[in-house]
């Protein structure tokens, strides 16, 4: 999944873009709302993770433009208000979720993983096509009843393909949803994770490659 942060307190945006990499997500960081509208402009995430008391261009003004547009994307609001009061009007402003902080990171984590399960059709939390069993939630993966070891590349380049259901997904589906906006689109990541990713995946082949199209799970 791709997710945006954006919050003006620099080491909390990092520190939550790292964690948030470490579980196979593709993230993107901002430190102020007019940095965020720009990002939202130009990408299409799953989910953006928002502090509504950004100075200039708030979160609550980012995350109307988010709702108005309509494309999918899932807020969760962050801010250092805890009352009942400023949670209403959060989600009345149309974000689907709202944290207080001081946060736990995995509770953090845990909501970002629910808002992305709801940005496109509903998809369960296990995967399974072609004897590979893909579980988002405890980020394991497992062929054939044998448990893999994959890099959180991997395992994202993994769930793109097992959400797609077989479907063809090309390179610039997979550079977009498993990656963040540092990549360089002209690179040949994609095919070299995909080549890693096939040989731990073991036989018979589990990824079929389209010349000049893209890849998809053989079910």
């Amino acid at each position: 999944m791709r997710v945006l942060v954006a919050d003006d307190e620099r080491l909390l945006a990092d520190t939550v873009a790292e964690g948030l990499r470490r579980l196979s997500m593709a993230v993107d960081v901002v430190y102020d709302g007019e940095a965020a509208l720009e990002r939202l402009t130009v990408n299409r995430y799953d989910v953006a993770v928002l502090d509504r008391d950004m100075p200039g261009r708030t979160g609550d003004e980012v995350c109307r433009h988010v709702v108005g547009a309509g494309d999918g994307t899932r807020v969760l609001m962050l801010t250092a208000a805890a009352g009942i009061r400023d949670r209403v009007e959060g989600l009345g402003l149309g974000a689907d979720d709202y944290l207080t902080k001081p946060f736990a990171f995995a509770e953090l984590a845990a909501r970002v993983q629910a808002l992305s399960r709801r940005s496109g059709p509903a998809l369960p939390p296990i995967l399974e096509l072609g004897g590979i069993v893909l579980d988002s939630t405890r980020h394991t993966v497992a062929r054939d009843g044998r448990l893999l070891t994959l890099s959180s590349k991997e395992f994202a380049v993994l769930h793109v393909l097992m959400r797609a259901g077989g479907r063809l997904v090309s390179s610039e589906e997979l550079l977009e949803q498993a990656w963040d906006e540092h990549t360089d689109p002209f690179t040949n990541t994609v095919r070299m994770t995909v080549m890693t990713l096939r040989r731990k995946l073991g036989d018979p082949p589990a990824i079929h490659t389209v010349r000049r199209a893209g890849y998809r799970i053989v079910s």
